[in-house]
């Protein structure tokens, strides 16, 4: 019987040092595998949840995307155009969408990335504009460097409050 007591005992002490030597946040059924040191606790799930609608349109997109090419290489842009712009147009969509929901919700931080989109749309926009009147300038590249940054410098903050809120917030409901 005192045997039997004794190694109780010691599977106890180990188990209570295994729990002490586990790095802060890794939970009990872990199973050892990989996990994002960036991330606080589970990826938010999508509002129609059991479908991994953003998924298969980032698939979806990719598909008619190199569908698109190829058919670009053959008939030239009247052939292969449309699916082309639609796959990248699925791609950019499916992937804004789960980007945004990771960001919003405090689990990754994706800052940077939805800075950068809106100053692509907007940097591109003008100088296809300008092009379409005159021939392009180069003074017009600087200048729009310097509003890309301000504008970039705006759209950043804004962007990181929000999940630095979400953040603080997924922390404290995993300590309650």
């Amino acid at each position: 019987m005192a045997g039997e007591d004794q190694r109780a005992e010691v599977a106890v002490k180990a188990t209570v040092k295994a729990k002490r030597m586990r790095p802060r946040g890794a939970s009990e059924r872990s199973g050892g595998g990989w996990r994002d040191p960036l991330s606080v606790g589970e990826r938010p799930q999508a509002p129609w949840h059991p479908l991994p609608l953003s998924e298969l349109l980032i698939l979806v997109g990719a598909v008619s995307t190199v569908f698109g090419l190829d058919r670009l290489q053959h008939g030239g842009i009247s052939n292969g155009g449309p699916a082309l712009f639609a796959g990248i147009a699925a791609v950019l969509i499916g992937t804004i969408e789960v980007t945004l929901r990771e960001h919003l919700s405090g689990y990754r931080s994706h800052t940077l990335i939805l800075t950068l989109l809106p100053l692509i749309v907007f940097h591109s926009a003008v100088i296809l504009i300008v092009a379409s009147l005159t021939t392009v300038p180069k003074a017009l590249n600087v200048g729009l460097l310097l509003v890309d940054v301000a504008l970039g410098t705006v759209l950043f903050r804004l962007l990181r409050a929000p999940y630095l809120d979400a953040r603080r917030e997924r922390r404290f409901a995993r300590r309650r």
